[in-house]
C-alpha cells in the first residue's frame, strides 16, 4: 500500500469546496474521510488541518454551518457551500487547471507548443 501524503498547502480549501459541491452538507469528520476516500487513501487529512480550513472558509463566507446530529446520533457541525463559495470554487478550479497546465509543460519537455 502506498504511503499517505499530507495535503498540499493551498489545496485543502479547493478539495473542501469541491466535496461540498458534489456531496452536499457534511460534518468535518465526514469531509476529511471523503477527501481521503476520493484520493484513493493517498492523502491524510487530520483534524488539525480540516477544522482551521473550515473556520477560514466560514469566515470568508464560502461555507455556512449549522448544528445537527451525525449518523451515530452525536452533535456535529454540518457545513454547506454558499453561493459565494460556489463562485470561489469555479475561480479556484480555473486557477488550478491553469497552474497544472504550466507544470505539465515542465514535466513534458518538447510539448511546449501543444
Amino acid at each position: 500500500m502506498a504511503e499517505k501524503t499530507e495535503v498540499w498547502q493551498g489545496t485543502l480549501a479547493l478539495m473542501i469546496l469541491k466535496t461540498l459541491d458534489t456531496m452536499g452538507p457534511l460534518h468535518g469528520y465526514g469531509l476529511a474521510r471523503r477527501i481521503e476516500q476520493t484520493s484513493g487513501q493517498l492523502l491524510c487529512v487530520n483534524y488539525g488541518t480540516i477544522y482551521p480550513a473550515l473556520l477560514k472558509l466560514e469566515q470568508e463566507g464560502s461555507v455556512s454551518s449549522r448544528w445537527g446530529a451525525s449518523e451515530n446520533n452525536r452533535k456535529a457541525k454540518y457545513y454547506t457551500l454558499t453561493p459565494s463559495g460556489r463562485k470561489q470554487l469555479q475561480r479556484e478550479e480555473r486557477e488550478w487547471e491553469r497552474a497544472t497546465a504550466i507544470i505539465a509543460r515542465f514535466l513534458s519537455p518538447g510539448q511546449e507548443s501543444a
